[in-house]
């Protein structure tokens, strides 16, 4: 059975108040925001622009929660002190705010919801628990050598906070990893031996957004970073020791070329 979120949420005239919907701008995630920086994630709420937006007293605040669809996570319940000419004077309020970060709430955003802001009391029903994190949210939960499958801008939202357990499984291997490109479907395999473990090797990319590859230095330098962070995926192929000698990384490297047929027309090696 749902639990509906006014079970748990009690807020009084709910007609005072104005829902923000954080979503991306084209350019950035809240969600990659919030963990980043909270006066960063107050200023998504500050934003005044041309319009009035939040035209009541209050504002309940709910960030787009990217890794599930139809997720939002609770990002806190603000007071508009004064309005100016371009940004809102808020004042952050104590109500639940405990939950800031920890509440995730299941809303289906229809195809008609465009903008940010809306009348709370006409959606408020409509939110049920999805659950209650133990701590607050900190980022994608380290999955495991064997199920590293992320988008290139949740491993850069990763490195930006070095969040910590995701740091301390990449730092000390070395191993060989491969770069999909979602738009083609070419491949890019690459190595991390050395001195370097594959945290160090994919902080390049996040970067430069190709790692200085010739291929891939070609293609950003043509097409930009954003596509990099609209279509690259890393997934780790093999892991090993930093005592690994290098020559074994560099043979196991070519014989993953060899399988996804990463060379020529099919990726973006060149050797």
């Amino acid at each position: 059975m749902d639990i509906r979120l006014d079970q748990i949420f009690k807020i009084e005239n709910t007609d005072t108040y104005k829902l923000h919907l954080a979503c991306s701008n084209g350019y950035e995630h809240p969600l990659d925001v919030y963990l980043r920086s909270w006066d960063e994630w107050v200023g998504w709420n500050k934003w005044k622009g041309t319009k009035n937006d939040f035209s009541r007293d209050f504002i309940f605040s709910l960030i787009e929660y990217y890794p599930e669809s139809n997720k939002w996570l609770f990002g806190g319940i603000f007071q508009i002190i004064k309005r100016h000419k371009d940004y809102y004077h808020l004042e952050l309020m104590d109500i639940h705010k405990e939950y800031i970060g920890r509440l995730i709430l299941n809303f289906h955003r229809y195809k008609g919801l465009r903008g940010r802001a809306y009348y709370l009391e006409s959606y408020y029903n409509d939110f049920t628990v999805s659950e209650i994190l133990k701590e607050k949210y900190d980022g994608i939960e380290f999955p495991g050598y064997e199920y590293i499958n992320i988008d290139f801008n949740s491993l850069k939202q990763i490195y930006s906070i070095e969040k910590r357990d995701w740091k301390t499984a990449l730092e000390n291997i070395k191993g060989v990893y491969v770069i999909f490109d979602k738009s083609n479907g070419k491949k890019y395999v690459g190595s991390a031996y050395g001195d370097f473990g594959i945290w160090s090797r994919w902080a390049v990319y996040i970067g430069t957004g190709h790692g200085w590859n010739d291929e891939l230095t070609k293609l950003i330098n043509k097409k930009g970073y954003k596509y990099a962070t609209e279509n690259f995926v890393f997934t780790l192929l093999e892991y090993r020791s930093m005592k690994t000698d290098d020559s074994i990384i560099i043979h196991r490297e070519s014989y993953w070329k060899e399988c996804l047929l990463s060379r020529g027309d099919y990726g973006y090696n060149k050797n």
